[in-house]
């Protein structure tokens, strides 16, 4: 009758540690997971800042072009008033 209590306890204990094993592999799962899931979060944000950014940048470079546009307009106009300017000075 001895041993078979001393078996059952060795059973017991064995079950336990195996038991106390599973769960610190389930925390450590949980652990990475809850990471895994904070850095799919950061890099979310990171590519619509960097979708917002390339969307910024295209803008800027629009309002260059009509800025563009416009100074060379003007340049022409100031042109075409030099060249009225010097037959106006001649008359």
């Amino acid at each position: 009758a001895g041993r078979s209590g001393a078996g059952k306890m060795a059973a017991g204990g064995a079950a336990d540690a195996q038991a106390r094993f599973g769960h610190s592999v389930k925390g450590l799962l949980t652990e990475k997971v809850t990471s895994c899931g904070t850095d799919v979060i950061a890099l979310t944000k990171q590519v619509l800042k960097g979708s917002r950014s390339a969307e910024l940048l295209g803008q800027a470079a629009r309002n260059m072009v009509m800025q563009e546009d416009a100074i060379l307009h003007s340049e022409d106009s100031l042109r075409k008033m030099a060249i009225i300017t010097t037959h106006l000075q001649y008359q």
